[in-house]
């Protein structure tokens, strides 16, 4: 086997990172670092400035927690919906933990719907799933389209492009089994989701884990940013660190 130069190894150790996780990537798949001047969007003590149903959303611990019981259920999707900037443009990072009892979410660039709604906090938009599970296609990371009738928009693991006839998947970013190492179930996990005109980016504790583009006819312009809680079995889901930073 040919030896490398020294200048191509040196090329190679620029381009290549290991992550704590020891995954061995190309830098590009591995979050850049946090802006300094991140908003805080939760103050830790109370749930002022934001808008949820009371039965539902608390401040427990420092935490935002939602949760619904057997006794208590939410009567559709319900959400705790932002009342600061509605951005088109962003970079939201957050940590979370649920139960694998039923599945959350964050919504993003998404209207908060007032008539013909199952409650009083609904929205509509795109929405970066949650869940306590490891195994493809059902964990958190991918794209849903609450209320768009998209359904699962691009799946965690993607690299894709919307195109008029279809989803265009170019590459795979992560596979199964290195999903099952990176997701930490029952424990913390950091999200961030970054989102520039019509392509977004989710990581899932600083790997990147999906990369769409939407159509230019699809795409979602500004709008509300929210927490979900989903219907049907009881469930919780707790979140810390929310910041924010929107860009032009």
């Amino acid at each position: 086997m040919k030896s490398l130069s020294f200048a191509a190894l040196l090329t190679l150790c620029t381009t290549l990172a290991i992550s704590s996780d020891g995954f061995a990537q190309d830098s590009a798949t591995f979050a850049p670092p946090e802006p300094d001047n991140m908003e805080a969007m939760f103050n830790g003590e109370d749930l002022k400035g934001w808008n949820g149903d009371p039965q539902f959303w608390s401040v427990k611990d420092g935490l935002i927690r939602g949760e619904t019981t057997a006794e208590n259920k939410a009567k559709g999707n319900t959400f705790l919906i932002w009342e600061g900037a509605h951005p088109k443009n962003f970079e939201l990072r957050l940590s979370f933990r649920c139960t694998a009892a039923n599945n959350s979410g964050i919504q993003y660039r998404s209207k908060h719907i007032t008539e013909n709604a199952s409650n009083e906090w609904v929205v509509r938009g795109y929405q970066h799933e949650l869940r306590n599970e490891n195994k493809f296609p059902n964990v958190s990371g991918f794209i849903y389209g609450e209320g768009l009738g998209r359904n699962r928009i691009c799946l965690a693991g993607e690299q894709a492009v919307q195109e008029k006839d279809g989803k265009k998947i170019s590459a795979e970013l992560i596979t199964q089994a290195e999903f099952e190492k990176l997701m930490k179930l029952d424990d913390w996990n950091e999200v961030i989701i970054i989102a520039k005109d019509n392509r977004i980016q989710h990581y899932l504790n600083d790997r990147l884990i999906l990369d769409f583009t939407d159509h230019p006819d699809m795409v979602l312009g500004a709008g509300v940013i929210a927490l979900q809680l989903h219907a049907g079995a009881p469930m919780w889901a707790e979140f810390k660190n929310v910041r924010i930073i929107t860009m032009d």
